[in-house]
Formats: structure tokens, sequence, C-alpha cells
């Protein structure tokens, strides 16, 4: 007897429309249940969940989906393991040894970073010169030690070739993000003369490395290399999730319910070593969602410390945007005349919690960037007052907490001398110039909802729309059956699945049509019962239309075949068939 995997336990013990429940606001639609993203922002339900497939996906702006795994991890920002633990107590499952194929998936990606950390250590030991430039940044040894910085020696493949005299396939080794083939089909370390930073995960465990190139390298920037290189996504490794010391921070964080966050490693070494441990920094990437939502789990309290110049306010001013819009409190920190926190805390240790003294509110920034001397009784260009007011009413309605609008309109109005009342129509105009439409009618939805979620042709797509109304409303079956021949291969078969004519056992059609079935409920609040049926005779002369079309064109290939060879006799029957074809279209 075939013993089923931790992760089909879970699958089978727990039902997701019960779990995802816990979490959010479902509501039945047909077969199925729906509730507003909380993925993202929205008005309009299009988050549906299906207990027959035990999956969910959103018809909406993020376009995600997955299992109870995925949501899970993706809603509290879990890494897989620590998901497969939480599942698996919530279900009463024991999890025992982890099956080979899913230790090859994920634990050997573990052992090689880890077993990679340990060589950069080693090297690094071996490169005085590195440990002297270290050093000179302003790292203490304890430092260095902590955070485990290495070096990846100028060698074509010295790690590789280390790795793989362990014991592990070259397979792995590339998947792991270590190494790369060129286009001679040689493998070639990723990572060489660089300082390495290892990048752990919210347990400790290293995923990735970020890589510095060392000062004697540093030529080669001009040559294209990038002075950072971070491991490329693998299954354990994701930037855009992923924050540099979290795993150190997060209880300094959760025990100063606040958290200091800087662009690079070398910023928030220096921190942490100067005393500033609630820090981390993004790892090759600007600040994400999913950043946020790890740091939610522990504070939503936000001290931005980014470069001292316009890169730096510019990066600043994106974060600030998404964590308002996530409900953040934001504050930063203004490093004066220092150019990172990195060369503050070299010149002048301790002087960080001097300037913490001095943090402004992230709207204050914005009030000083953009209206500078701005106040009230002040005269000028109305035009150009305009614009700068615009840009600010722009972050003010980027906040979450409509009390938060309230106030900073307030503050706004005393700043400018303009009357609030005008500043909110004025923000109000803005909403309306810039909101996207939710009316959408049925070609809409056909043409460009559908386009976002398939890269497939518009006769895949209308009768993708075909079968999730007949999903809905399966008397349509009936009407079908002389249309079936314009149906293509994928969704033929998927007919005759939902006829019960033939079984469909491939998993890349089951999962086609859980996606349609999900679809099919989201969209079917948007119809009434006539509008629905009109538009389903409308999809069938459609698609019979684009079937004719793709013929036709087929057709026009041919003749263009045999008029370039000069074979008259052969076109004469493709030329009958292509007027035949022009008047099935026409009519």
């Amino acid at each position: 007897m075939m013993v089923s995997s931790p992760i089909q336990e879970i699958k089978e013990k727990l039902d997701i429309v019960e779990f995802i429940r816990s979490y959010i606001t479902l509501t039945p639609a047909g077969k199925n249940f729906k509730a507003l993203c909380p993925f993202h922002k929205e008005k309009t339900a299009s988050f549906m969940v299906s207990p027959e497939r035990q999956t969910w996906h959103c018809f909406g702006a993020c376009n995600e989906g997955g299992d109870i795994f995925k949501f899970l991890m993706k809603y509290e920002n879990l890494e897989f393991y620590e998901a497969l633990k939480v599942l698996a107590e919530k279900a009463g499952i024991e999890l025992r040894r982890i099956s080979p194929q899913e230790h090859k998936q994920f634990g050997i990606l573990y052992d090689i970073n880890n077993l990679a950390k340990d060589f950069f250590k080693k090297e690094l030991n071996e490169a005085p010169g590195i440990l002297k430039y270290l050093k000179e940044r302003g790292l203490k040894d304890e430092t260095i030690t902590e955070f485990e910085l290495g070096f990846a020696p100028d060698s074509f493949d010295k790690l590789t070739l280390h790795l793989i005299n362990v014991g592990f396939s070259m397979a792995d080794v590339e998947r792991a993000g270590l190494a790369y083939k060129t286009e001679r089909g040689r493998y070639m370390d990723r990572f060489r003369g660089r300082i390495m930073f290892p990048i752990h995960n919210s347990f400790g465990k290293v995923v990735g490395f970020s890589g510095r190139l060392a000062p004697e390298y540093e030529k080669r920037e001009e040559a294209g290399l990038g002075k950072y290189v971070n491991s490329p996504e693998t299954p354990i490794f994701n930037k855009s999730r992923i924050l540099y010391g979290f795993h150190k921070a997060k209880n300094y964080i959760k025990e100063a319910n606040a958290v200091v966050l800087v662009e690079g490693q070398m910023d928030f070494l220096a921190l942490y070593q100067d005393g500033v441990k609630n820090a981390v920094a993004t790892s090759g990437t600007a600040l994400t969602p999913d950043h946020l939502r790890t740091l939610r789990r522990l504070t939503d309290q936000l001290i931005l410390c980014f470069d001292n110049d316009e890169a730096g306010f510019k990066a600043a001013e994106r974060s600030i945007d998404l964590a308002n819009a996530n409900d953040f409190s934001v504050k930063l920190l203004i490093l004066k005349d220092y150019k990172d926190p990195a060369e503050a805390i070299q010149k002048k240790p301790g002087i960080i919690t001097e300037l913490f003294k001095d943090v402004i509110l992230a709207m204050d920034f914005y009030f000083e960037r953009y209206l500078g001397k701005v106040t009230k009784g002040v005269k000028g260009e109305a035009g150009e007052l305009k614009k700068k007011l615009r840009l600010v009413l722009a972050k003010i309605k980027n906040l979450a907490s409509p009390v938060e609008r309230a106030h900073w309109i307030k503050e706004l109005s005393g700043r400018a001398g303009i009357d609030e009342r005008a500043l909110m129509e004025e923000m109000e105009q803005m909403k309306k110039s810039n909101e996207y439409g939710v009316m959408r009618n049925e070609a809409t939805i056909l043409n460009t909802q559908y386009s976002k979620l398939t890269t497939s042709s518009r006769r895949e797509l209308i009768a993708e729309r075909i079968l999730s109304l007949i999903i809905a409303r399966e008397q349509l079956k009936e009407q079908i059956k002389e249309y079936l021949e314009y149906l293509p291969e994928d969704y033929l078969m998927l007919m005759r699945h939902l006829s019960e004519e033939e079984q469909v056992v491939e998993e890349r059609l089951l999962n086609l049509l859980s996606l349609i079935s999900l679809r099919s409920s989201f969209e079917i609040e948007v119809l009434g019962e006539e509008k629905l049926e009109q538009e389903f005779k409308e999809l069938l002369k459609q698609i019979r239309l684009e079937y004719l079309r793709e013929k036709r064109q087929g057709l026009v290939e041919l003749i263009k075949e045999y008029e370039k060879n000069g074979d008259e006799e052969k076109m004469q029957p493709i030329l009958r068939e292509f007027d035949e074809v022009s008047k099935m279209m026409q009519n």
C-alpha cells in the first residue's frame, strides 16, 4: 500500500473553505465561495474558493491562486516548512521523515547553500586583504563572525568543484543558484571575486547570497558586471519575501514595536553593530507587499533610513507610498551630512541614536520635498502651486486611514492657506480621473480580463468563457452540441468530461477546469439570467467565426506557398475553399 506524503495527508484532512474562512469572510457563489481578495485592495469580490477542487484563485488585480499551502504562505508570509508545520499541527498529523523526493526538492538546497556558506567563510579567512577592507569599513570581528560573511575567490569553478567533490549533483548545484552553464556548455561559479553576505530565512537557514565586488575587482562594474549580484530565485529563495537580518532582528523588532529599514547589507550590519538591533534590509530589491506582511506580524511602525541622495529619496518615496497604502505608520531618519548609515556610524559611532531624536513623519517629508517654502498667504503662479499641491494630495489620498487623510488635509490647508473643502474637492477630482471603471461589458471581460490570465488564442479565450457559462448553467449543454467541432482540442476534451463522455486525467487539464469553474462562480454574479443567455448565443457565433477565420488564414498561407512555387493546379481547389469559407464568414 502506497503511503501518502505529509503534504497530501494535510490536504485530505483540512477543508480549504473552513481554513480560509478563519481568515476572511466567505459567502456562497454557486458551488463555490467568494470574498474580497486579502492580497490586494478591491471593492468587488473577485477571490473564489472551490470546495470540490480544494483550490482558490483571485480574478482581480493580483491574479494569485493555489492550494491551502499557498494561501497560508502568502497570507502569513511563511516559508514552506513553517507552513507545513502549522498545517500539520492543525490537521493533527505527526510530521514523519520527509520523503526523499520532497527532500530533494527543498532540503538538498538548504544543504548546498549551507556548505557554500562554510566554503566562503574559509576563503575569507585566507584573504587578509578582504578582511582588512571589511574592518576599514567599520565591521568588527564578532560582527563578521555572527553574520557569517565570506569571500568568493576569483576562480572559474572552485566552489562548483568543491560541491561536486562532496557528493552533490551538478543539476542541484545549478538549481541552488550557485553555478550556471556558459554558452560553451561549461559550468561556472555565479559568484567570483566577491564579498559574500549569506541571506537567512526567518529560521536562520541560509537560502541564498548577496555578493559585492571586492575592492580590487570594482573596475569590472564598468564592464557591465553588477556591483552586487544576488542568488537567483530558487524553491527556497525569493528576494521579494526575505529581509536581510530578519532572523536576528525579529525579537528586537517585536520588543521595540518598530523596525528600521535600510537599503543594503553593510548599512544593516553597521546599525546592528552600533546597537540598533531592530533593523532589516531588503535583499537586492525594493520594498514589497510580502516584506510588509512579514513585518506586520511584529509591528506597524516603520522607520526608513536610506541613502542621503536623490536616488535614496526616490527609493524612500516608493517605500513610503507602499507602506502608507498598507496602513503602516512611517517615519524617516535623515542622515544630514552623511552619505548612508554605514558611513555615519563608521565616522561617528553612536550617532544613529542621536539622529533618532529628529526622525520626521513621512508626510512632513513630502510637505518639505514638494511644497518647500509654500506657506499661508504666499503669492505665486496658480498653476505651479496646483501642481505641487496635487503631488502632496496624491500622497494623502494613498493613506489607508480616513482619519489620517483628514488630519493631513487639515495640515495642508494650514500650510498652504487653502480651504480644506477645496483641497478635498481637488483630491476627489483626482480620484475620479484615476479610478479604474468597474462597469465592464461582456466584450471587455472577454478581451481584457482573460488576456491577463493567459496568453491563449482568441478562440481558446472564447471557449473558456463558453465552458464557464455551461458550468454555471448546465442546461446550456444542449445548445453547444452543434458547435463542438469549433472548440480547440483541450476545451473539447473538457466539454466531454463535463458531459461525462470522457474522463480527464491529465493534471494540466484538471487545473484548467478548476480555474474555469472558479471563474464561472465569479462572473455569474455580473450577469443576470437574460444577459447570460444572450451572451452565450453570441459566444457560439463568435467561436464559429474565429474557427473560420483561423481556417481562412491557413488557406491564405497555402495560397501564398503555391503562388510562390507556381503550382497553379494545387492552388485552384484551395482558392475555391477560400471563397466558401469567406462566404460563410460573411453570412
